[in-house]
């Protein structure tokens, strides 16, 4: 099973706690393996093939809890979808198209419920928008109640392709995706996806 690498620090700490305390008392071992055992499902990193060979891939696991018309500065007005992340879906966060990224900003922030709409504008979040052969998106990346961090590996001028890993959000938490114009849904609320995998978005014809 492959695993996130933001999560290694944790595991390997884990791990050291497990086999120190087993030199203590076996109980110990026992204890600690649970928690062990979390942080590793935790973590997983699961490779991922798209399901169809075009569209626009989902950029988080989780459940679609949005999708509204919304405005924004590096976007202007277009389509939102909301994925709400729970505590048993995989963090790693994907990029939905190939493209260049032109747009990054951090916002301090709250940490309200991240499933509440109004989280996307009052909780910790962190911007990434890009160019595609559509046109412009914009991934946001938000803390929830119980996020300690959010992790993002991409800087300006940074080229991602499709479904590639550029960041995860540690501890429950919530992406929108803002499609390009040209872009229209393929999902519902409420529809199940899978990040790398799942087709949220269809050019328009």
């Amino acid at each position: 099973m492959k695993l996130a690498r933001d999560g290694l620090p944790t595991i390997f700490g884990l791990a050291f706690m497990v086999i120190g305390g087993g030199l203590i008392s076996p109980w110990i071992s026992v204890v600690l393996a649970f928690p062990m055992m979390l942080a590793l499902w935790f973590y997983r990193d699961p490779e991922r093939i798209p399901e169809a060979p075009s569209g626009w891939v989902s950029p988080a696991d989780g459940k679609v809890v949005e999708i509204e018309e919304v405005d924004h500065e590096y976007t202007g007005r277009t389509v939102k979808i909301g994925i709400f992340m729970n505590g048993l879906d995989v963090h790693v966060n994907r990029f939905p198209a190939a493209g260049k990224v032109e747009y990054v900003r951090y916002v301090p922030g709250k940490k309200w419920f991240a499933i509440a709409p109004k989280a996307s504008e009052i909780n910790e979040r962190f911007y990434v928008g890009a160019q595609s052969e559509n046109g412009r998106f914009l991934l946001v990346q938000i803390a929830g109640i119980l996020a300690r961090r959010i992790v993002c590996r991409v800087n300006k001028g940074d080229r991602l392709d499709r479904g590639q890993r550029y960041g995860m959000i540690k501890l429950g938490s919530k992406v929108d995706i803002y499609l390009p114009h040209a872009v229209k849904p393929a999902v519902g609320l409420n529809s199940r996806v899978v990040a790398g995998e799942t087709v949220i978005g269809v050019v328009k014809e």
